[in-house]
């Protein structure tokens, strides 16, 4: 059964400093009249419009040394300096962390992911991932170079900020095309074609070999891999089986989390089945049509039925102090046995991408969720035993 990572077992994690980067433009001659924010827009890999005018605004830009403004003209012989911090380089590490392995051989291997690690390194977690623990199990001993960087624009709501890469907050469906452009070593490269978050437990599928990595990702894609998750809801929910759908957005509230939004989101839709109903919780199986970050904790606490643990959708004290003041005591004492959301992997479902077998792996419910379940089910059986229920 997958136990949390402690933060000591992977090292202590040092702040990243960023580095000045100068970019400098001379208009050239014949250079047509345009606004400057325009041109820098499409002059510098990874710029956006926006991110250009905020730096504009922060007086990060100067045309013949002098601050400009978005609007400015430019006109040939102009010379154009922009001012951005650039992250060091980022290297994936290989680290001997301890993984459960369901299935492995040349091609591929199944985990069984545990609470606590995230899936890849970004600019907040250099290191301590389930990407540097499996470089370690294949084999691989010296760092690989990462190719992708990107400069901060002094915006933190932009999503190359570094609080949003360390919580791996890309659509999962679209990772197949957005894998860690590490260099090519021995023909290594670390397969991840779907994630979990940090403190999500169960099941991932990883490629050890482009081909097959970019195979799997494509059966992500066109949604033929079979998935089921296993959650603790607080509430009783009434309907048998649901289907949500929404569209997904950043949440107007903090922009390290996501939020149902009713324009400008992503289209996302979960079906979830009731398996167990107790005085103030379910037991559900959810399925997704979609892969949107979050999907599951964020529908869930939409319909009012935030996970159990889950304090970033509002699973922990303020779901307490929501219920019935006779379930209260239980409530407690089941968030004192877990301090995650109770979102677990249980099954993932693929057709291997040599042999064409359909493969299907199963993990057991983590001791923390297992835990929780324990509680409710006691309850539950002596409120049955006792007709008037509680006192």
């Amino acid at each position: 059964m997958s136990k949390p990572i402690e933060p000591s077992a992977v090292g202590q994690r040092s702040a990243v400093e960023w580095n000045e980067h100068t970019y400098e433009f001379t208009v050239a001659s014949g250079q047509r009249p345009e606004r400057v924010d325009a041109f820098l827009t499409h002059s510098i890999v990874h710029a956006t419009r926006t991110r250009v005018q905020k730096a504009i605004d922060a007086g990060a830009v100067t045309v013949n040394a002098r601050p400009t403004k978005s609007n400015y003209k430019i006109r040939p012989g102009d010379v154009i300096r922009v001012v951005v911090m650039r992250p060091p380089p980022l290297q994936l590490i290989p680290q001997d962390i301890p993984l459960s392995v369901l299935y492995e051989d040349e091609h591929l291997m199944v985990i069984d992911k545990a609470a606590g690690i995230l899936v890849h390194p970004g600019l907040g977690n250099r290191d301590g991932t389930l990407v540097n623990a499996v470089l370690w199990h294949l084999g691989q001993r010296d760092p690989l170079r990462v190719l992708k960087a990107r400069e901060s624009w002094g915006d933190s709501g932009e999503e190359t900020d570094a609080e949003q890469i360390e919580d791996s907050t890309e659509d999962e469906e679209n990772w197949g095309s957005e894998e860690l452009g590490a260099e090519e070593v021995a023909g290594l490269r670390p397969g991840i074609v779907h994630r979990l978050d940090r403190d999500t437990t169960g099941v991932m599928v990883i490629g050890k070999n482009y081909s097959t990595t970019m195979h799997l990702a494509k059966q992500f894609a066109d949604r033929t891999v079979s998935r089921q998750y296993i959650a603790l809801a607080w509430g009783v929910i009434a309907q048998d089986n649901r289907l949500i759908e929404s569209e997904l957005g950043r949440s107007p509230r903090d922009r390290t989390l996501r939020a149902v939004v009713r324009t400008g989101g992503k289209y996302a839709a979960t079906d979830v089945t009731v398996l167990e109903r107790f005085d103030c919780a379910s037991l559900i199986a959810c399925s997704l049509r979609t892969g949107r970050t979050h999907q599951i904790r964020v529908h869930l606490s939409h319909t009012k039925h935030p996970l159990v643990g889950d304090a970033d959708y509002g699973g922990r004290e303020s779901a307490v102090a929501g219920l019935h003041t006779a379930y209260r005591p239980l409530a407690t004492n089941m968030l004192s046995k877990i301090h995650r959301q109770a979102l677990h992997a249980r099954m993932l479902g693929f057709t291997h991408p040599v042999t064409r077998e359909r493969m299907s792996f199963e993990s057991p419910l983590p001791s923390d969720m297992q835990a929780c379940l324990d509680l409710l089910r006691d309850r539950h059986a002596h409120a049955s035993a006792n007709p008037r229920g509680p006192a």
